[in-house]
Parts: C-alpha cells; structure tokens; sequence
C-alpha cells in the first residue's frame, strides 16, 4: 500500500515537467512571432537606400554630359553617391553657399565665364582657407607659380590667394586662357585640376580633345562629375535627402571698408580702433599674413571693417 503514495507522486512530477514546457514552448513561439512583427514593422519604417536620381539631362557650364554612355552615367553615378552619404560635408556646403556665392557670382559674370565655376572653388576648398599638401592656397586652391603668372600678391604679410575677390579674378583669367586652348568649358575644368600643360600632353597623346573620352589619372578622371554631383545636390538638395533651413543657412557678413596707402604697425590696435577685434579682422581679410603690414611700397589696400554688432545677429561665423 505504501508505493502508491510514491507512483502518484512520480506521476504528478511527470505532469508537472509536461506543462512547464509546453507553457515554455507556447511562451517562445508567442515571442517569435512578436518579434517578427516587429522585424516587419521596423523594416516597413526604416529608411530605404535607392540609386540617386539622374536627370535625362545634365550639363556643366552649359556643355551635355553624355550620360547616355554607361561609363560616364556609371561616373556621375558614383560621385552623387559619395556627395548623398557624405553628410558632414554636403550639409556644410549647403550652409556655406549662401555666404560665398554671391561674392564668387558676379565677378564670373562680369568675366564671362559660366556660372557654374563657382561649384569648382566649392570642391577645391569646400569654400575654406586651405592650404593643399603640394601648397595650393585658397578658395581657388592656387599654387605659387599660377598665383604669380596672375599677378597675385605673395609676401610674408600679405597673400592674396586668400583673397577672394582678387583670386576670383585671378582663376577668371585662368579660365579664360584655357578656354582659348582647348575650345570648351570641360576641358577647361580638367585643365584647372592637372595644369594645361599636363592635359594637353594626354590630348596629343590620346588624340583626343573630349574630356568624355579621355583616360586621365584618378582625381582628374572624377573631377568634372562630382562637380555635376554637386551642382545636381545644392539646386535640389531635397530630391538627393538635404534639407536646410534658409534661417540656418550661413549669411554674408556686413563690412564696410577702409583705404590705406600706409603701413600699419599694429593690426590688433588697427581693429580696436575700428571697434573690433583682431580676430573679427581677419575673418574678413584672411590675406593679412602677419599682425602688421609694413607697406612699404605705399600701395593701395582695401581693408574691410565687419559691422558693428553683427556677431549678435549671426547664427554663426
């Protein structure tokens, strides 16, 4: 009689192991299917990468890219992919801009060279003070043999490579030259990346004067679409996934100018007297070198002075 007691209990174990995994079982199946609806949610609202748009028709200073080819579709294709998922830097372009193109615009127009060069400066400097490995300078990215041959200032106290104004009209003048060698406005931007003379060295050997149709080294190669890439980006940033409010955008600074035919022993003293700062002074004259500027040969310098209380109405500088 006393081994029944020990049956039923051996039963109720059984019974009660048979449960605890079936409710298991049941709990994990419940919990697979939970997490693939939410799988299938997340997936419904996550973001989806697609191949950038590409217009029927692109053109740069007015010429056609022949996008019908496949590998000059599969280029351009290629530079508007890195320009789209390089955000940093898109974004930037897209605030700087507003603050650098209406300087860079009509000193292009007044030399008759297409409008689209201002997207040259941008991607040779991204529209900053740089100064390149090999020392090219500036928003027009200049070496010191070009600089020169432009009539470009070049001391230890001033540099006019940093100068805006007359370093547009310095890479006008390059333009125009080469557009007279090679007879087009792609050839021309090729050439502002290799130097003319490397470029007319690849047309005589190739027998070719198509930019299209030419192997040029790497950066050359990619040169003109990603300035397609980038003027396609700034004139629709939201079609390529960009949105900047023009609030955000960055603004031209407000100056007024003063003339000197003098030296100036002491820039910092130079600003106070102006009522600003040394650094305000040079954010507007970046060619300033040095913290004074002897001028000896008593030339002619036009320094511009930022308005009075416009870092309090800048978003930022």
């Amino acid at each position: 009689m006393k081994k029944y007691p020990v049956i039923l209990l051996c039963v109720l174990v059984v019974f009660a192991v048979v449960f605890v995994f079936c409710s298991s079982s049941s709990s994990s199946s419940s919990q697979v299917e939970e997490s693939e609806k939410v799988t299938e949610s997340g997936a419904a609202s996550s973001h989806i990468f697609t191949s950038p748009y590409i217009p029927q028709t692109v053109e740069f200073a007015g010429e056609a890219l022949p996008i019908h080819h496949f590998d000059v579709r599969e280029s351009l294709e290629r530079e508007l992919l890195v320009n789209m998922n390089f955000h940093s830097n898109t974004l930037q372009y897209l605030k700087r801009v507003t603050r650098f193109f209406p300087v860079i615009e009509p000193i292009l127009a007044a030399n008759n060279i297409p409008d689209d060069f201002k997207y040259l400066s941008l991607i040779e400097s991204d529209f900053m003070n740089r100064v390149s490995p090999a020392g090219a300078t500036g928003f027009w990215q200049f070496m010191r043999a070009a600089a020169t041959d432009y009539k470009l200032e070049m001391t230890s106290e001033v540099d006019e490579r940093y100068h805006l104004e007359k370093s547009t009209v310095a890479a006008c003048q390059y333009l125009r030259d080469a557009y007279r060698q090679f007879n087009n406005w792609t050839m021309v931007a090729a050439a502002y990346n290799m130097g003319r003379a490397g470029l007319s060295t690849q047309v005589n050997r190739q027998k070719c004067n198509n930019y299209f149709d030419l192997i040029l080294n790497e950066e050359t190669s990619r040169y003109v679409y990603r300035i397609a890439a980038v003027k396609l980006i700034l004139t629709d940033p939201q079609r390529y996934g960009f949105h900047v409010p023009e609030e955000e955008k960055y603004q031209p600074i407000p100056f007024t100018e003063v003339t000197i035919s003098t030296g100036i022993s002491d820039l910092v003293d130079f600003a106070f007297q102006h009522k600003t700062n040394y650094k305000m002074l040079k954010i507007l004259n970046p060619w300033l070198r040095d913290n004074k500027l002897t001028n000896s040969s008593r030339k002619t310098y036009i320094i511009k002075i930022p308005a009075e209380g416009f870092r309090e109405t800048q978003r930022t500088v």
